[in-house]
């Protein structure tokens, strides 16, 4: 995780996040590491840590973590969520602020061509002729090439 400057700190960032549905419970956290300790991400990857990512929102660190990575390699199994003794929204906090990076901009490309496929076909997975035979081969119904129905209600968000 990149290092903390004072003088790059945004004032105001965990104001805003604490608005965000789930993360308004942040400013409760203690550090005591529960969410970092049970984290499945953390056991593979040492420079992943929840913890770290609440502080440096609570720190006003807004271009280091939207811009930042770390918050797209939670694999929001809930974990730190279920255990954290001050009942922090944790995974919700994370899901907040992966919406406010991709609001601005910031989520890797691969999000951006998933939102695009669900937009345009109405899942991620392109259903060809080899799908359908294997779903009628199991006895279930061929289903429509797109879902017509997502992008109908996609557009009505817009």
């Amino acid at each position: 995780m990149p290092e903390f400057h004072m003088e790059k700190s945004t004032s105001g960032f965990a104001s805003m996040v604490v608005q965000e549905p789930g993360a308004e419970g942040i400013r409760s956290c203690y550090a005591c590491g529960t969410c970092t300790a049970g984290c499945p991400v953390r056991r593979v990857n040492p420079a992943y840590n929840p913890r770290k990512l609440i502080r440096m929102v609570l720190l006003g660190m807004r271009d280091e973590i939207l811009k930042g990575k770390e918050i797209w390699l939670c694999s929001s199994c809930y974990t730190c969520q279920e255990r954290c003794p001050q009942a922090i929204r944790i995974t919700d906090t994370i899901i907040a602020l992966r919406n406010l990076a991709a609001r601005e901009g910031h989520a890797p490309s691969g999000i951006s061509m998933q939102a695009r496929l669900i937009r345009d076909q109405g899942r991620l997975y392109a259903l060809d002729e080899f799908d359908d035979k294997k779903r009628k081969k199991a006895g279930l119904p061929s289903l429509p090439s797109e879902f017509a129905g997502a992008k109908k209600l996609l557009e009505e968000k817009e």
